[in-house]
């Protein structure tokens, strides 16, 4: 396989992992109880959001289509989608011009507070995450100092517009 011609970014690495699970508690039992992940937010009984070392997140657990359900047959997935984590806003910016340059539609984009996202399926319809984080110092938190994280649109013509600048 030869090479692109407009490699990806050098520093583009990959970021957290989503997971679909059937209960929470169990799944944090595990996750947080067992390997020690930091809970850094909790949304009741649907998602919580783990990490090492003070980051957002490197895991996301939620029942969102999964509350009680069954492990994926053989042969099937289990990921809410992978996650790519580009190095600066204008990087981001690069990739959503790629995907508009392949006509690959977004199934979303969200503005996060700690992050700008672009959300897609692979061509084994994988879910996909694109994203850039904001500096740390602009993470929204609450008065005592806890992330509280959001979902708002994401504004696509402003982000492209990093990308020219």
């Amino acid at each position: 396989m030869s090479s692109s011609v407009n490699p990806i970014h050098p520093q583009t690495r990959m970021g957290h992992v989503h997971l679909r699970v059937a209960n929470l508690n169990r799944a944090l039992a595990f996750y947080h109880g067992v390997l020690g992940f930091d809970i850094t937010l909790r949304m009741g009984d649907s998602a919580a959001f783990l990490s090492a070392g003070g980051y957002h997140h490197h895991i996301g657990l939620n029942t969102w289509e999964s509350l009680g359900g069954q492990p994926p047959a053989p042969g099937t997935t289990g990921l809410y989608h992978l996650a790519v984590l580009y190095p600066t806003r204008a990087a981001l910016a690069d990739a959503l011009r790629r995907l508009l340059a392949a006509n690959i539609s977004l199934d979303g984009a969200a503005d996060h507070g700690v992050s700008e996202a672009l959300y897609l399926h692979d061509p084994d319809l994988n879910g996909v995450e694109l994203y850039w984080d904001r500096p740390e110092s602009e993470w929204p938190r609450d008065p005592n100092g806890n992330l509280t994280m959001y979902t708002r649109p994401l504004d696509l013509k402003g982000l492209l517009a990093a990308h020219e600048a």
